[in-house]
């Protein structure tokens, strides 16, 4: 084609191709989407979608193939459109059912009635907002070229002002648009940090972190922190469901505000630990926060009722921002932390006598599944290992995750693996799966807790070119059987998931309910006088009637 085709300003093959993005956008993939957010999504493949065919054109001329004009480009031109608005008009009669095929296996209502024309509209003003910044981005390749050419070749001056307005596009994103937004949230959580002078006063209990005698200062602790040593349940809790008689957990946590230094941090912890008690009980728990010092109550609370109360966990805040921010800034503070703690509370565990100290056990959700992970040294813990570890929603950089998916059984799906006999490592999701082991657990017990429609857990890179492997096999009960992979649009649907991957109800996404945990805690720990019917009291009493925790 002499010139390119173009309808409303815009030209036609690449805005096909904008179409068959959109149209794929529409297909569901992990967490279900509101109007809102497929909106989004659909306007900015759309624009992607018409940019990669932009630059496809400009490749096929700057090559000097041969190209179509007249009667034989339109020709050419309907004969590609007209499947393409096919697929473009089957996708829009299909977006809300598509997106109901998640909603109701993860016990959401289906969705509005103007969902498919509200996702039309906001995708056309994302769409042009898009086209918009990339006339900016050509004029300002124009204006660079152009002033080029008075001191180079023409050729020579289209490719050095493309490598400029390259820099100048991301540095401007990097340095202006990336860090101004992340400067504002850390100050926001900074802001919320420093809210302890409007909190209620520091406790009168002696026992309680922050209190008379403690090491740890109240005000440093944060919101987060006062969350977890004053939640949970008591001995009354406890003993009103088990009828027997229970102690107080002892729950540490120390803030990020305390020191400047991890391994101060971690040596406060250690020795408020050991002032309270901690190593003379039955379990001790070190846990590893998410970004925001945030620490699951479902992950807390049942193993509390399973143990009588005879139970410390330590943990220790590295950052004030959410774990997705917290995962790309604040990746060095995580791990340094997360293996301080560890170093810091084993070492002086293992100095102990073995038959005069308490079970030792890892934990984390999300950001801090992927510390703890990072803590866990296997040639320091050899010798003399701690009793387990569990991880829930494990991000998917995680390299021992990643090892341990890798060692599946071939005949095990890839979001529920089993690894050999089941002796050292075992995956669980809501629906189950510990049971699946063909041998009695080893010495150390490792436990990953997992969703199959967790895009934290199963967000693949790749998905940019090559559909990820679960994709490739039969989807698990809390998946859609409608998803379709498509290059490109596959991983920006992905890493939206990614960002919402909280906004299901408990016990689907990244949203792990507190019941979801109970299965675990009790294979690992094999609490004294448990039953099967423990269990299942248990489980309703830390049913998701009750939020994130227990009925404490």
């Amino acid at each position: 084609m002499r010139r390119n085709t173009r309808l409303l300003g815009f030209a036609v093959l690449p805005l096909l191709l904008g179409l068959v993005f959109f149209a794929a956008s529409l297909t569901p993939t992990l967490i279900p989407r509101n109007w809102l957010v497929q909106g989004a999504l659909a306007g900015l493949v759309t624009a992607i979608g018409y940019m990669i065919g932009q630059a496809a054109l400009t490749v096929w001329r700057a090559l000097e193939l041969p190209r179509l004009s007249g009667r034989p480009a339109l020709v050419a031109h309907a004969l590609v459109a007209a499947p393409v608005l096919a697929l473009w008009v089957y996708a829009l009669a299909n977006a809300a059912y598509w997106q109901d095929t998640i909603r109701t296996r993860v016990g959401m209502e289906p969705a509005e009635g103007y969902h498919t024309l509200a996702v039309v509209g906001l995708a056309a003003v994302v769409f042009v907002i898009c086209f918009a910044i990339g006339i900016a981005v050509q004029w300002l390749f124009d204006m660079l070229r152009r002033q080029l050419y008075r001191l180079m070749p023409q050729r020579t001056a289209n490719v050095l002002g493309l490598i400029l307005a390259v820099i100048i596009v991301v540095v401007l994103v990097r340095d202006w648009v990336v860090r101004s937004g992340f400067e504002f949230l850390d100050e926001s959580y900074e802001t919320a940090q420093e809210l302890f002078v409007k909190a209620p006063p520091a406790p009168t209990d002696p026992r309680i972190p922050g209190g008379p005698g403690s090491l740890v200062d109240w005000s440093a602790m944060g919101q987060p922190g006062r969350d977890f040593v004053l939640g949970g349940p008591d001995a009354q809790a406890i003993t009103e469901l088990t009828g027997r008689p229970a102690k107080d957990p002892i729950r540490v946590y120390v803030g990020r505000a305390q020191s400047e230094e991890p391994a101060e941090r971690a040596e406060i912890a250690l020795e408020e630990l050991k002032r309270l008690g901690a190593f003379e009980r039955k379990v001790l728990i070190v846990q590893s926060p998410t970004g925001t010092g945030w620490l699951d109550p479902g992950g807390n609370d049942p193993i509390a009722y399973m143990h009588d109360g005879d139970i410390a966990t330590v943990a220790v805040q590295y950052s004030y921002l959410q774990s997705p921010l917290a995962l790309i800034f604040e990746t060095q503070s995580g791990l340094e932390q997360a293996s301080a703690t560890m170093q810091t509370v084993y070492r002086y565990w293992k100095s102990l006598p073995a038959d005069a100290r308490p079970q030792f056990y890892v934990h984390g959700i999300s950001l801090g599944a992927w510390s703890s992970m990072y803590a866990f040294d296997i040639f320091q813990i050899v010798n003399d290992p701690i009793q387990g570890a569990l991880w829930t929603g494990p991000p998917f950089p995680s390299e021992l995750w990643n090892r341990a998916t890798a060692a599946r059984n071939a005949e095990s799906p890839f979001v529920l693996p089993v690894v050999g006999e089941g002796s050292l490592v075992r995956f669980t999701s809501q629906y189950g799966g510990l049971e699946r082991a063909r041998a009695d657990w080893g010495r150390l017990r490792i436990v990953f807790l997992q969703h199959a429609s967790d895009p934290i857990v199963f967000y693949k890179p790749a998905s940019l070119w090559r559909a990820p492997q679960w994709m490739r096999e039969p989807p698990a009960p809390d998946v859609s059987p409608a998803i379709r992979f498509v290059p490109v649009v596959t991983q920006f649907q992905l890493a939206l998931d990614m960002a919402f991957s909280l906004a299901t109800p408990p016990g689907y996404g990244h949203n792990y309910a507190a019941d979801d945990y109970i299965d675990a805690w009790v294979a690992m720990t094999e609490p004294e006088d448990w039953s099967e019917a423990d269990t299942a009291r248990l489980k309703e009493w830390c049913g998701p009637q009750w939020g994130l925790g227990c009925r404490n």
